[in-house]
């Protein structure tokens, strides 16, 4: 039984004890007797004379000079206090007027009388009782109370976890150097020989949801040496050197069972930027990052502890902490290509029935910027989708509409549209897909649907042909056609009345992938290849912090200019494609509200046929 089981138990067993002593004892103890009367020794000697009393005087002696009589006056149970001197003359009187009399003598006085002491301290009993089991778990190993400064690290020796390098694809070039860092541990003979001396630090850095984390637990499966995890954000408390404290221990305890692996989870929780808080360089946050320094590459060098750390924002540690010495590798864990979203897939699909149509190969194509939580995340939906279907396998429809669900939310089926809307829906569509697919260096659209999904009426949705790292003008130029493809059959339809509100994050797409044209790109005729403002961003996240203008006004009206310029010429070129193949627009529309939803090859045929048309 656990010390929380033995505990409640206590507390309950306490409850039931007070109950019996302010409740059940005094019922017990003739709390439904009357309690007899006060008479004064004057009535009780008159009583005596008058024969009034009615049973045997029962004597007991209060205290040295003191005793009391119990006896019944006139059917009523009465006492009368007397002084010892008096007691002579009381039991002549009694004799005399043929009164019988007793002293008390109670069996087992000692028992009786240290059960009455027991009672009467058993509150106090029950209170200190309390205090111990209370300083008893305070004592354990998850107290804060005296182990307040102790890491709060797992510890995972002779616990090897079911995962392995086996268990991880798509990161290649990470699993290459972590099991380097293994085999170093394993057999360190091997490097010294050569004058190579054991790395201090691996970070892994990457965006999330691509397996950082899954790669330090596959690290504890694969070696053979102790192992600690920790989150970075466990370090730190309200109160200053307490995470200090943590991190002394902690390495304390590795340096007992070295050579072994330290694992912190969001490093940057602690290893940001020195001087950059409020407090400068004495608040909790900076005296747990000296002291990891301290610990990494200290005055004790000889230590066989490896740190393996991740973060999805290294632009705001500190540099101290990503010199050589310290973290001696930085691995970068990026988003799988084709190649790696197939063996991601493989590796999650095991276990899991597939129908015979399933092409996991053709998945990974339809998946590009998926991580590995992702992919993850779009098998499991597909076997819920199963599931909740009846079917006893997982089928591609199943999967391809957990494509949906991650990209745009589930189906909205019960969403009330009119069929005005419907159409304009539509309409917006086909403008898309039709664009995408007349325009030579556009990605084609894989599947058009007016069915709502989340906050959306429809979507088109587009896949490119290849892995892409690099893009040009005329890539970036078509995919702006594209997007104003919805204004433009929107307006050929409504005409006098313009567009729709529909369009509104098409417009957004537009204008910030032709402002960084102009702007990062250096793809601007007007303006030259140069880049304007200084930006900070997070790296892996995408999102822009802050922007330091050096240009002047002059500059900024003409990065405006060029702007509108490539947005409007995206424009017209759609213009120029749906007006040529207005005949095409008309019959797609017509498809879409026939059966809501084209996608795949029978997409590509029915645009292949409407354009040749």
């Amino acid at each position: 039984m656990g010390r929380r089981g033995r505990f409640s138990r206590f507390v309950i067993l306490g409850v039931l004890i007070l109950l019996v002593y302010f409740f059940v004892l005094p019922l017990l103890s003739g709390g439904s007797k009357p309690k007899p009367e006060e008479v004064p020794y004057s009535r009780f000697a008159e009583a005596i004379q008058a024969k009034e009393i009615s049973s045997t005087v029962i004597l007991k002696e209060s205290n040295v000079t003191w005793f009391i009589a119990e006896y019944t006056l006139v059917d009523k149970p009465a006492k009368t206090e007397i002084n010892a001197q008096a007691m002579e003359t009381l039991q002549k009187d009694l004799r005399q007027n043929n009164i019988a009399y007793d002293f008390a003598r109670e069996k087992g006085s000692f028992w009786s009388g240290l059960f009455k002491v027991l009672l009467t301290f058993l509150p106090i009993l029950l209170i200190m009782g309390f205090l111990f089991f209370v300083l008893r778990g305070a004592q354990g190993g998850n107290s804060q109370a005296t182990n307040f400064g102790k890491s709060r690290a797992r510890s995972l020796i002779g616990k090897r976890p079911f995962v392995t390098f086996q268990d991880v694809a798509g990161v290649d070039e990470a699993k290459e150097e972590l099991t380097e860092v293994v085999e170093f541990l394993r057999s360190p003979q091997k490097f010294q020989l050569l004058g190579a001396r054991i790395p201090k630090g691996v970070l892994l850095v990457g965006p999330p949801g691509c397996g950082k984390t899954l790669l330090a637990k596959a690290v504890a499966g694969e070696a053979s040496v102790p192992f600690w995890e920790i989150s970075g954000s466990q370090f730190v408390e309200m109160f200053v050197g307490v995470g200090a404290s943590r991190v002394r221990d902690l390495f304390a305890q590795a340096k007992k069972n070295q050579p072994c692996i330290v694992f912190i989870d969001e490093i940057d929780a602690v290893g940001r930027h020195r001087g950059a808080g409020v407090g400068g360089g004495h608040d909790e946050r900076e005296q747990t990052l000296n002291q990891l320094l301290v610990e990494m590459d200290g005055f004790d060098t000889s230590t066989n502890v490896i740190v393996i750390a991740a973060t999805n924002r290294p632009d705001i540690l500190d540099p101290a902490l990503l010199r050589p010495g310290r973290f001696d590798r930085q691995v970068t864990v990026d988003r799988p290509d084709s190649k790696g979203r197939y063996a991601i897939l493989l590796v999650h699909a095991k276990g899991k029935p597939f129908a015979d149509d399933c092409d996991l190969e053709k998945l990974a194509k339809q998946t590009p910027g998926f991580s590995g939580a992702d992919l993850a995340n779009l098998i499991n939906e597909a076997a819920i989708l199963t599931a909740r279907r009846g079917k006893p396998k997982i089928t591609m429809a199943e999967l391809n509409e957990a494509i949906d669900r991650i990209i745009a939310g589930p189906e909205r089926k019960s969403r009330v549209i009119s069929e005005k809307e419907r159409k304009i829906i539509a309409y917006h569509e086909a403008g898309h897909a039709l664009v995408g697919f007349a325009l030579p260096y556009a990605d084609p659209p894989v599947k058009i649907t007016i069915v709502s999904r989340g906050s959306a009426g429809g979507f088109t949705r587009f896949l490119s042909e290849e892995d892409r790292s690099l893009y040009t003008k005329v890539q970036f130029e078509d995919m702006i056609a594209t997007l104003m493809g919805g204004l433009v059959a929107e307006e050929l339809l409504l005409k006098q009345h313009g567009h729709t509100t529909g369009p509104q994050n098409d417009l957004e797409r537009a204008t910030n992938l032709a402002r960084q044209m102009v702007t990062r790109f250096g793809m601007s005729e007007a303006l030259g290849p140069r880049t304007f403002g200084r930006r900070q961003e997070l790296v892996f996240l995408g999102k822009e912090i802050t922007e330091q203008r050096d240009y002047s006004d002059h500059i900024a009206e003409q990065i405006d200019n060029e702007v509108f310029r490539l947005v409007d010429m995206g424009r017209k070129t759609a213009e120029e494609v749906l007006n040529k193949h207005r005949k095409a627009l008309e019959r797609l529309v017509q498809e879409l509200l026939d059966v809501e939803t084209l996608e795949g090859e029978d997409l590509q045929r029915i645009l292949g046929e409407l354009i040749q048309s």
